[in-house]
């Protein structure tokens, strides 16, 4: 029995040497002109990879109306929460910057690459590269960067300047090139993390008595706040606001943590404790929390605020379903009643 499983063993093992002068690792096979190509399709600021073609902004407000308004609005305005592409100028270094095509884009080739790559959202590489010089060609008109005349081909479309080009530069500073350790290395349960980015640096391998992870969502602050309405004499703080806020233009997004649920919920029994700490009243620096504003407040759509002014998204209108309000939105009030929030904005 083991003379004849010996012999198999040698049999696999010729095989196998069979198979590995096949090519370096003896897997897949060779890959073809053609089949380099379907993934070779990015498009460089300069212009290098555009296909021969062309489209015209007159051709491409067609079709970007029928393959892109339903998205982004017929003027680029965004529709619902989707992107906004066009306008934005001048606000990038304000509290509430739009970022669109026009407005932050460094390179046209990016818009080309991208609506080329995956546009439109349900059938993406669907378009001919005719087409993508047409619907380019009119986002950028949209954006004020071309004329009603514009012909975008290889030539004219790698000669457009976008405004916010200069405003990108190459990060200068040096590599840090540290030696990898492969032998008798640092346990990372046992450092000890002086500081941490709030809601962004992981937290599971912190060494438990190192103070950082208890902290890490930003319970000192909230304390502060404690002590200081306190003096006043105030014992309630209309604070934290728990929505998860989607669209930059709410009226108060300012107010949320993140769009993340699990920061939000964090970051609000964090405030909570904060505030009230671990049991309210127990201490002369207590105050009562309140958790706000409604749920799903952050989720409102654009043009539907007050007065159904078209400029206006506060306190606007929410069409979100039971199941996503229950998986997304309501989890941080969940928590803060957990946590013996004090009140609760309804």
């Amino acid at each position: 029995m083991f003379k004849s499983l010996n012999l198999g063993i040698a049999a696999i093992a010729l095989a196998m040497s069979g198979a590995v002068s096949a090519g370096p690792l003896g897997i897949g096979s060779t890959a073809t002109a053609e089949m380099i190509a379907g993934w070779d399709i990015d498009i460089r600021p300069d212009g290098t990879g555009l296909p021969p073609g062309e489209g015209s902004v007159a051709d491409g407000e067609g079709l970007y109306e029928a393959k892109c308004a339903s998205c982004h609005g017929l003027f680029g305005e965004g529709a619902g929460r989707w992107p906004v592409l066009a306008g934005g100028e001048g606000t990038l270094d304000t509290a509430h910057p739009e970022k669109t095509v026009g407005s932050y884009w460094p390179y046209a080739s990016t818009l080309w690459d991208y609506i080329h790559r995956a546009m439109p959202y349900p059938a993406p590489q669907s378009l001919t590269d005719d087409e993508v010089y047409a619907i380019s060609a009119y986002v950028l008109y949209l954006n004020d960067i071309v004329d009603e005349d514009f012909v975008a081909t290889k030539e004219s479309f790698a000669q457009v300047k976008m405004p916010n080009e200069p405003n990108f530069y190459i990060d200068n500073r040096p590599d840090v090139k540290n030696t990898r350790c492969m032998k008798d290395c640092a346990d990372p349960s046992e450092f000890t993390i002086v500081t941490t980015f709030n809601g962004v640096t992981p937290t599971g391998h912190f060494k438990e008595d190192s103070g950082v992870a208890a902290n890490h969502y930003g319970g000192d602050e909230p304390k502060a706040t404690a002590v200081e309405v306190a003096a006043t004499g105030i014992n309630w703080d209309f604070s934290p606001c728990i929505a998860v806020p989607e669209d930059e233009r709410w009226g108060r997004h300012y107010e949320g943590y993140s769009e993340d649920p699990e920061i939000v919920t964090n970051m609000g029994v964090a405030s909570i404790e904060g505030y009230q700490t671990k049991s309210l009243g127990s201490s002369n620096i207590s105050i009562v929390a309140c958790a706000k504003h409604l749920v799903g407040d952050g989720a409102t759509e654009w043009g539907t605020g007050m007065d159904n002014q078209p400029d206006k998204i506060d306190r606007g209108n929410a069409l979100i379903s039971d199941s996503l309000i229950r998986a997304k939105y309501l989890p941080p009030y969940i928590a803060a009643i957990e946590a013996g929030v004090g009140t609760v904005m309804a």
